[in-house]
């Protein structure tokens, strides 16, 4: 079944910051039961077009039992319709939540003893199934769920159980959760977890108090960087408007309604995400997800600084894929564009997470290692070499396997652009031996003069 055309929700879907490796792989479908086929087909179309996930649908009770006997442990959330066939009560939502799957309810109306009933069961939401908006929403939600394993949410409470409440809160939502009794506690944490994404924080706590840990927080991490959300009795007058001065982002008064904890945690979590997405825009290349070339020289710069100053050996390889301009001419553009991806992931899977990899133009990349005491350059660089040469890409008319060559230079010049330089003119000695190798900026290039591609 084919998308309707509605540009809308292409692009709120298109928000969603996902990317196919996140997650558990073995845990990345959807249970989708609807005894509505227009509605079952349509939502698992939507679901299908997210990135890493995958719908499967059933039609009534006995269809999702099947399913989940033969693969429960496989869906990370279900969505359900309250009113099926041959369980018109609600029965499905007991039966999904009997195998730990959290579940999100579609349902014609919504009165109050519906809405007070799901609250109860503690489903993650429910949505009324009357527009085709609707449709695309659960399916938005769904995305955000996935996406959710990915952020880290530090909870901060020096009560137990309502530090433990906040937790499994958060956890039903699929967020990845640590918690600290204390405000010197949670900056420990922090410490560990430079990336994380959003503090709920106490406001009374021994040796240091939310007030106290919100400026403590502000002085490395900005709003846009790092959301706080204060929590304090509504009884305190006063706590909600000091905590906001000093630095926090938002306030929720104990207690509080569930849906309106759930509201501002997303709020807050989803502009930290748009801020790191439009950062990520700025430094990322569209295609292979790698840096660009303008970051490389941001960070790059840095790195060769404090090499200079003798603080770290680095060393440039600039691998150029061989033939390239043949693999876009004879299979297309779309192929040429899978075979660069194939690449910067193989790349960022040998080398080491501390190294700069960055797609430097066309059908070249550059990365930037940092060297161990003694470590053999070229060595290094050879398993790229060999790891590439290890790919294949199907196509309809023949499986191709890239080669690339590989120029490296370990010489510290006065500059990292001098450096890529070096390594480049080494590209052309690996392109004027044959091929598929690597080359060191060892000796002068010669009068190279061939075509690198």
């Amino acid at each position: 079944m084919t998308l309707p055309s509605n540009a809308l929700a292409a692009a709120r879907l298109s928000r969603l910051r996902l990317t196919e490796d996140i997650g558990n792989k073995e845990k990345n479908k959807v249970l989708v039961v609807e005894d509505s086929r227009a509605i079952k087909e349509l939502l698992c179309a939507y679901i299908d077009n997210i990135p890493g996930i995958q719908a499967e649908g059933a039609c009534d009770l006995q269809e999702a039992v099947a399913r989940l006997e033969t693969g429960a442990q496989t869906y990370f959330i279900a969505v359900l319709d309250l009113h099926l066939p041959d369980a018109a009560n609600g029965e499905i939502v007991d039966l999904v939540q009997s195998y730990g799957i959290p579940v999100i309810v579609m349902t014609g109306t919504v009165d109050d003893d519906i809405r007070t009933e799901m609250l109860k069961k503690n489903v993650l939401d429910y949505v009324i199934k009357q527009q085709a908006t609707e449709i695309e929403h659960i399916a938005y939600i769904v995305g955000r769920m996935y996406e959710n394993r990915q952020i880290k949410v530090l909870v901060i409470d020096d009560s137990p159980s309502f530090r433990a409440y906040l937790a499994q809160l958060l956890k039903n939502y699929q967020y990845q959760v640590f918690q600290a009794g204390d405000g010197l506690e949670a900056l420990g944490t922090l410490e560990k977890h430079t990336d994380m994404a959003l503090i709920l924080t106490d406001y009374n706590m021994p040796r240091m108090n939310g007030l106290e840990l919100i400026q403590a927080v502000r002085k490395d991490h900005r709003r846009e960087d790092l959301a706080i959300i204060g929590i304090s009795d509504v009884s305190k007058t006063g706590v909600s408007v000091l905590m906001l001065k000093s630095g926090a982002n938002d306030f929720l008064s104990k207690p509080f309604e569930v849906e309106e904890f759930y509201c501002r945690v997303t709020q807050n979590t989803n502009m930290i995400g748009y801020v790191r997405q439009v950062k990520d825009h700025a430094t990322r290349d569209f295609l292979t997800g790698l840096y660009n070339r303008r970051h490389l020289f941001e960070i790059g710069n840095t790195l060769h600084a404090n090499a200079r100053r003798g603080n770290c050996k680095i060393a440039i390889g600039l691998i150029d894929v061989d033939h390239f301009k043949k693999i876009n001419d004879t299979h297309g553009h779309d192929i040429g564009d899978l075979v660069l991806r194939e690449i910067a992931q193989t790349l960022k899977q040998t080398l080491r997470s501390s190294d700069i990899i960055a797609r430097f133009g066309g059908e070249e990349f550059v990365c930037l290692v940092v060297l161990k005491d003694n470590e053999d350059c070229p060595t290094v660089f050879e398993r790229v070499r060999q790891a590439v040469a290890a790919i294949t890409v199907e196509t309809n008319e023949q499986t191709i396997h890239p080669t690339a060559s590989i120029g490296v230079n370990n010489e510290l010049c006065e500059s990292l652009e001098g450096m890529i330089k070096k390594a480049d003119e080494a590209v052309y000695r690996a392109k004027a031996k044959g091929r598929n190798r690597v080359e060191t900026a060892d000796h002068l290039p010669g009068t190279v003069t061939m075509s690198r591609r």
